[in-house]
């Protein structure tokens, strides 16, 4: 088979399949495992498929430049992302100076902290409610208000961050890829999620499995930067169980 039909066949099994890995597409084409890994590599070069340990997952659209408002997005996998949540809260500790970042899962996570001792640094103004609401030493950036996500940005929120040095912060995503990293839609939420995570001892990315192999704008973190928690992975992003950065929680 020449290698032309060979990579053909192999960017429709990844198509038709979101993932497949090298022993699959070995027994599928009849190939060895150094020509197959070759193949994956010349084809993610061309921007036909992604390559990730293992094997290969589909290559997605990038997404739009939009964020859809705290009230649509807090209905989207909801009962994925509180349990996401339940998981990362049960991380903080009394002693912990932790990051929160503006978003519906981070939101989620605020009714199960139960170390009543930590301080918290926020950008969502809901978040900041709730959380002095329950009790918590809370801090809120200030800054420009951003509608969508609820989120506070800009230069002087930046600022801010330069005074602290974070234990523990959690932030959300709207793409999470090996290969391009964590993005979002947004320039200045983008830069307040890089210097709070240049801030921070121990990262955690929250992420539903519909984040995955998605890219959206604006990049700001590699994905090797922070431990992603989500729920169980589908076999179509199996291959991303590999990577010892993945936290698979099961949903309640």
């Amino acid at each position: 088979m020449l290698s032309e039909e060979r990579q053909g066949k192999i960017v429709s099994l990844v198509n038709e399949n979101k993932s497949m890995s090298i022993q699959m597409l070995m027994k599928a084409l009849d190939a060895s495992e150094s020509t197959i890994r070759r193949d994956l590599g010349e084809l993610d070069e061309k921007g036909l498929l992604e390559k990730v340990y293992g094997g290969a997952v589909a290559k997605n659209q990038i997404f739009s430049g939009k964020d859809e408002t705290v009230k649509i997005r807090m209905e989207l996998n909801r009962e994925a992302k509180i349990s996401i949540a339940r998981y990362a809260a049960s991380l903080i500790n009394d002693d912990d100076f932790v990051y929160i970042d503006a978003g519906t899962t981070t939101e989620f996570m605020i009714p199960f902290i139960t170390a009543k001792k930590a301080t918290f640094v926020t950008n969502g103004f809901s978040h900041a409610r709730k959380l002095s609401e329950a009790g918590f030493v809370t801090y809120i950036l200030g800054g420009e208000v951003k509608f969508p996500t609820e989120a506070v940005v800009g230069e002087e929120a930046v600022l801010m961050l330069f005074k602290y040095h974070f234990t523990k912060g959690f932030w959300g995503t709207n793409g999470i890829s090996h290969s391009s990293g964590f993005s979002t839609p947004d320039v200045k939420e983008a830069l307040i999620k890089q210097m709070s995570m240049s801030r921070t001892r121990e990262k955690y990315i929250l992420g539903d499995a519909s984040k995955f192999s998605q890219i959206s704008c604006v990049n700001f973190a590699e994905f090797s930067d922070a431990t992603v928690i989500t729920t169980e992975l589908g076999n179509e992003l199996s291959t991303y169980r590999s990577y010892s950065n993945i936290v698979e929680v099961k949903e309640q």
